[in-house]
């Protein structure tokens, strides 16, 4: 069985703590999935939230004091209760307030997956890499070899988006292709990713990184078939038909349009 059917037939809970510029797109992103999201980040229900959740992820794109004790309360519980657990370090390396709260969860929290650009990779695995603000993501090197190093560092896996997505555990790498540059003009659609990884992961059993993977691949498969949908139409359509796709998309039609391949074992 697939993840996405198993995901649909389960309807995993997804608690995010999250930033108010997503926080409504992530939500419906994940019912159109078939997941059910819970948005919530008082402290004083983080550990109770997170312990009957099947994932939780903590997304740091617009920070507070009180944000960063949620998210460190959410994430201890969700280490105790053996819940996968996702960041979505937005911005870090651009401010060193950022720099420095990322530190914090990582150092504090054991994370299942991490998940952003190039550039907040390469700020969590001490590499220098331009950035530019929270869409920083381009740039010269190795993104399989930081990858990898910042998977090892953190003994998790490692999700880098870009043109081409790579993940690996330190060990496997899988690289992901397909998507549409359509993607990169809807704000959220990177936060909303980090929250689907969290969907896939709480249907794994265990299996992480093949499950990041399916989570990488069918998001690209529904942009590529929500932008063939609207051509012409421009980013909000797409925005729109995107949703409608990530309800729509069959482990059938995933198996047919899925650009995802192995690497081999760098260990």
């Amino acid at each position: 069985m697939s993840f996405i059917q198993k995901l649909r037939e389960e309807k995993p809970l997804v608690h995010n703590i999250t930033n108010i510029v997503v926080a409504n797109f992530t939500a419906n992103g994940l019912l159109a999935l078939g997941a059910s999201p819970f948005m919530a980040d008082a402290r004083e229900e983080m550990e109770d939230v997170a312990a009957m959740a099947g994932a939780v992820v903590l997304n740091i794109g617009t920070l507070n004091d009180a944000a960063i004790e949620s998210m460190l309360l959410a994430g201890r519980s969700a280490n105790h209760h053996k819940v996968p657990l996702v960041l979505d370090p937005v911005g870090a390396g651009a401010t060193p307030y950022r720099s420095e709260v990322t530190y914090q969860l990582v150092h504090a929290l054991q994370f299942t997956a991490v998940r952003g650009n190039v550039a907040e990779i390469a700020s969590i695995a001490g590499e220098r890499w331009a950035s530019k603000g929270v869409d920083a993501g381009t740039g010269d090197g190795d993104v399989v070899a930081l990858a990898r190093k910042a998977a090892l560092k953190l003994g998790c896996v490692v999700i880098v988006t870009g043109p081409e997505d790579v993940i690996t555990d330190g060990a496997s790498v899988y690289v992901i292709g397909g998507g549409h540059l359509l993607l990169t003009q809807v704000t959220g659609t990177g936060c909303l990713l980090s929250a689907v990884v969290g969907a896939f992961l709480a249907v794994s059993g265990g299996s992480w990184i093949t499950a990041a993977a399916e989570a990488l691949a069918f998001y690209s498969v529904a942009a590529e078939l929500a932008a063939e949908k609207t051509a012409g139409l421009g980013p909000g359509s797409f925005q729109i038909e995107f949703l409608n796709q990530l309800a729509a998309v069959t482990p059938e039609i995933y198996r047919e349009r899925a650009q995802i391949r192995l690497l081999a074992d760098q260990m």
